[in-house]
């Protein structure tokens, strides 16, 4: 292993244990580097995701960081008989994610980092228990943690009244209620699926139609035009954004030469609201209130009234299934000082090709990397890309320093 830097704990702390963090983990002891990871294993899935959910990416995409040998997912697929031609549902991909962790990173330390400090050329980590650990770099891989995007019109309202999608690992208690979903993509969808599997009666609120992705969302009278066959037989590997340029987005490292404005607009192309199709025939009975802009929402004495522009409604509960926006400033890390001293964009890190933010040596990658790396970095499909990249900047740069020395 690659010794740790003078008067520091280890060379590398990755902070987070989902898909990027334990492929960049993994990715960095491979190369040699000595390299602390901190956080709960697959804690955001484990923690933050309904039970009985299904993972829109296919199969190809879902790879840990090891797209093939003993830590990719068809090895640890043939050990539990699953199949990769049915989406993969939530505790199995838990489950690969714990397994790529007892094998590669057997050393998570499961404390969470409370706050990271600049302190004599490298970072000290502050951890919860009190303790500290000082690192040469730091690889921030917090995913979509704190990120949850609340419209406005919520801000405010009792948290028994409404919730983000995130705040639920199960939807039993919603059994006999009425409840409004707000939002149209996948997890907004998915969540209608799971409450009305569950005994809720839902209504989906959103400002448009579903937009259904897949060759499963066509079906009964509906046809085939150029644009779906092209989309179907032509889509790239992680099938993120449209047909064609759906194929831009799985090379991040040339989306990263892109201008800003050109890699803007690939990321809201891309990131656009829309559902998986083998959702689809399970959304008998889920009403659909598409185009009806809600203008204020307030506690009631039998629940919460939605107030549209024509009319209004009252529910036993609002879910939120709005997604989320990325503002490195929600995680909570970093002192005032530090976080102004990142260059950031719209709340996102600007990095270099290293993942590397202004501040030497402090790395981000996952969903805080969308801005500079394009849409793929929203997606485990994005994790391979990012561990080998960080890996081998690491590496390089660590080779130079002690040549130095």
């Amino acid at each position: 292993m690659t010794a740790s830097t003078p008067g520091t704990d280890c060379e590398v702390a990755v902070i987070g244990a989902g898909p990027f963090g334990l492929a960049a983990a993994s990715a960095l002891k491979a190369a040699g580097i000595d390299t602390r990871t901190f956080g709960g294993a697959m804690s955001f899935w484990r923690d933050h995701m309904p039970r009985g959910m299904r993972l829109r990416s296919p199969w190809h995409a879902t790879y840990i960081g090891h797209t093939n040998g003993p830590l990719s997912l068809d090895s640890y697929a043939k050990t539990l008989g699953i199949s990769p031609d049915e989406p993969l549902h939530l505790e199995n991909f838990v489950g690969y994610g714990l397994w790529i962790q007892a094998q590669a990173v057997p050393d998570l330390d499961t404390r969470w980092v409370g706050r990271v400090e600049l302190a004599n050329g490298g970072f000290r980590l502050a951890l919860a228990d009190g303790d500290a650990v000082t690192a040469r770099r730091v690889v921030v891989a917090m995913g979509l943690m704190n990120q949850q995007l609340i419209p406005t019109v919520f801000q405010g309202i009792s948290d028994e009244l409404v919730s983000h999608a995130s705040e639920h690992t199960d939807y039993g208690s919603f059994r006999g209620k009425r409840v409004a979903v707000i939002g149209r993509g996948q997890s907004a969808c998915e969540s209608a699926v799971l409450l009305k599997r569950g005994g809720a009666d839902v209504e989906l609120v959103c400002h448009g139609p579903v937009h259904w992705l897949g060759y499963r969302a066509l079906s009964g009278k509906q046809s085939w035009s150029l644009r779906d066959f092209l989309s179907e037989r032509l889509a790239s590997p992680s099938r993120v954004g449209p047909f064609p340029i759906s194929w831009l987005v799985e090379v991040p490292g040339f989306v990263h030469m892109f201008p800003e404005v050109a890699r803007a607009g690939l990321n809201r192309r891309s990131l656009g609201a829309g559902a998986t199709g083998w959702l689809r025939p399970d959304f008998d009975g889920i009403r659909i209130r598409a185009g009806g802009r809600i203008v204020g929402a307030s506690a009631r004495d039998n629940g919460i009234e939605l107030r549209f522009e024509k009319d209004a409604a009252t529910f036993d509960h609002v879910l939120l299934g709005t997604g989320y926006r990325i503002d490195i400033a929600k995680l909570g890390l970093f002192a005032p000082d530090t976080l102004g001293a990142i260059a950031r964009r719209e709340g996102m890190p600007m990095l270099s090709a290293g993942f590397e933010s202004s501040i030497p040596g402090l790395h981000f990658i996952g969903a805080s990397a969308v801005g500079s790396f394009g849409p793929l970095m929203r997606f485990t499909a994005g994790t391979p890309f990012a561990a080998r990249t960080v890996a081998r900047f690491v590496r390089k740069a660590a080779g130079k320093g002690y040549a130095a020395a």
